[in-house]
């Protein structure tokens, strides 16, 4: 994959409500990760995100699992989601380790921290 390509990550309502989807990427693009200065998209924490009935169910994971500005985030992601879904969002915190491979842009990785 060349640093020109795009991960795009893959959620159910890609099939279920594909009308929802861009909506919902363009909102949550607005969350930024403030130590990272990167997107909750970009970054691809977003793992999961379904319908059920009215209520849009997301699953989110977070780059460390103590994350200090995780509740904002968390909070923050779910009035994102709401906004431009004009549904109600339950978000529920996963705890599974993040790692670059789900970042939707891998060429976001060279950021000299890293060797």
């Amino acid at each position: 994959m060349s640093d020109e390509e795009i991960n795009e990550i893959r959620w159910a309502i890609h099939d279920t409500h594909p009308d929802l989807v861009q909506p919902l990427r363009e909102k949550l693009a607005e969350v930024v990760d403030p130590e990272i200065f990167m997107s909750v998209i970009q970054l691809g924490l977003i793992r999961r995100v379904e319908v059920e009935g009215e209520i849009v169910k997301m699953y989110v994971i977070l780059t460390t699992p103590f994350c200090p500005y995780g509740p904002a985030m968390i909070d923050t992601i779910r009035q994102k989601a709401q906004e431009g879904l004009g549904k109600p969002v339950a978000v529920e915190l996963g705890m599974e380790p993040w790692n670059f491979s789900m970042m939707e842009e891998p060429g976001a990785l060279d950021w000299g921290m890293y060797v």
